[in-house]
Formats: structure tokens, sequence, C-alpha cells
């Protein structure tokens, strides 16, 4: 079998207790005049810019350069490019379009369909198959096993800063526009875009909604494994964990920040999780 190694962009909120650790074809974020790599600005930094009342940052997809470097430092080994959702970004355009910068190299694209914590999911996945000796086809079905189990849902204090940055959608018309309230958000898995499930009128109520979703989908006393994610605030996702701790028992729960090109579309003060119920699949046999 031909050895291969997995890549990733930078929609990726990577776990430190996860098979995360991967080379990322950044974002970049542009502010105003200035522009930097997604992962060359500091998150508190970014947190005063969005406050600042100036131009609202913009992020761009990796470039096809910057899969191309990473394709080229593969060496002979095929490369698994994981991808945020098509439905949210150009990336996996980019992850495609390289092919060519790099002749002869033997890429394999992968469109995750999500983000963030659930494309770490994916990701973890597919270094698990390949950790175990398996090929970039079997690493493809333990993907898509994840995917189909496992949720995505955040909600954040404003819609202000989604509608800023365009990605509002289907979320403002469940809504009806109204920004005072709190959406529960989930990416759908058909459209890989956002849409919204849920809602509330106080941030408690909202970080209590996306307890009371995650029981809904997978009932009350289930097994889970937890990605948490938080913006400015830590403690909100421990508020969440311990809700969830009420409800059922976690066999995994680990913690990571919203990464910048991501906050940009959230605001400062967001918090989420990608959930999946038990085991994951190749260890229960279902993958």
């Amino acid at each position: 079998m031909k050895p291969w190694r997995v890549v990733a962009d930078g929609g990726l909120d990577a776990y430190a207790d996860l098979l995360n650790d991967v080379p990322v074809a950044p974002f970049s974020l542009h502010m105003g005049h200035e522009s930097f790599r997604a992962d060359e600005i500091r998150r508190e930094d970014l947190y005063a810019r969005l406050r600042s009342g100036g131009p609202h940052p913009t992020s761009s997809q990796p470039t096809p350069q910057q899969f191309a470097e990473l394709y080229r430092a593969a060496g002979d080994e095929a490369v698994l490019a994981v991808t945020i959702s098509s439905g949210l970004s150009g990336s996996l355009n980019a992850a495609e379009g390289a092919r060519a910068l790099v002749p002869g190299a033997d890429v394999t694209v992968h469109d995750s369909r999500t983000l963030s914590a659930a494309q770490a999911f994916q990701v973890h996945a597919a270094r698990s198959a390949r950790q175990l000796g398996h090929t970039v086809e079997t690493a493809r079905a333990w993907m898509q096993a994840v995917h189909a189990e496992t949720e995505l849902y955040f909600t954040i204090d404003t819609l202000e800063y989604l509608r800023r940055g365009g990605r509002i959608g289907r979320v403002t018309a469940t809504l009806g526009g109204l920004l005072n309230l709190k959406p529960v958000v989930t990416v759908d898995k058909t459209s890989g875009a956002y849409t919204n499930v849920g809602r509330a009128r106080s941030w408690g109520k909202a970080i209590e909604a996306v307890a009371q979703q995650v029981t809904a989908r997978f009932g009350a006393g289930t097994p889970l494994r937890v990605g948490l994610l938080y913006g400015v605030d830590r403690a909100d996702a421990d508020t969440l964990l311990a809700l969830l701790r009420e409800r059922h028992e976690l066999v995994w729960a680990g913690f990571a920040a919203v990464n910048p090109v991501l906050n940009i579309h959230t605001g400062p003060k967001a918090v989420g999780l990608a959930v999946a119920p038990g085991a994951w699949p190749w260890e229960r046999g279902t993958a």
C-alpha cells in the first residue's frame, strides 16, 4: 500500500486529544488595507477589531498555491485533503485546482460538508485509518460514517456578524430577520450550509437550547463524544458541558477556541460543539 498523509484547511478547529495535528492550508483575513494569514493574528486582537466599529473583516479561502505547497511537502506519499464544506467556502475548488500545480501528485480531496469541530472529527477518523494501516478509501469511508452521525450546533450572541459577513442566508430567513434573537445554528447535511434549528431571547437560554437540541437529537442518556467550542469566554463552554453531563454520559470531551476566520462570522461571543454517539464508528465495527 502506498504511504499517504492527511492535510486540511483553515476551517479546522483542532483538538489536542484527537489526531488533528495535520498540515493546514490557511485562510486569509482582510481588514481594511491589511491582510493576514488567519494563523498569524491573535484572537484577542481580532476581537478588538470586531468591536471597534471599523471595516468588518472579510476572509478568503486558501489559494491553490498554498495547497500545492502541502502536496509537494508530501514527497512520494499520497495526500488526502479534508476541506471545509463546499457549501460555505470555495476551499474545495482550490484544493482541486492545486493538482495542476503539482503534476504527478496522488491527491484525493474530501469535502467534509461541515467545519470546525465536526471537521476535526473527520480528520481524526482519517488519521486513525492511516495509523492503523488502512487505505485512503477506508479513511474516506470512516469519515463518511463520522459525518453521518455527527451534529454541529452553535449559538451566537448576535446575528450582526453573520449579516456583515454575508453568511446569514437561511438563518435570517428562518428567524424573520429579528436580530435580537440568539439562534441555534447547525450545518445542513445535504447543502453543507448554515441553517437555524432553534432560538432563544437570552444568552443563558441559548446555551440551554444547544444542550436541549443535543438531547432531542440523540435521546436522553445516550453516551456522547463532544468537542466543545468557545469564543471570547471559555466559561460558556464549561456551562454547556455541565448541562450535557446532567443528561448524558460523556465518553470523551475536549475544548477548542473558535479560530479567527470563523470568528469573523460568529462574533466574539459564541459557543457550540460537535457531538456524536458513543465510541467511534470503527471501534464499534460500523464504519
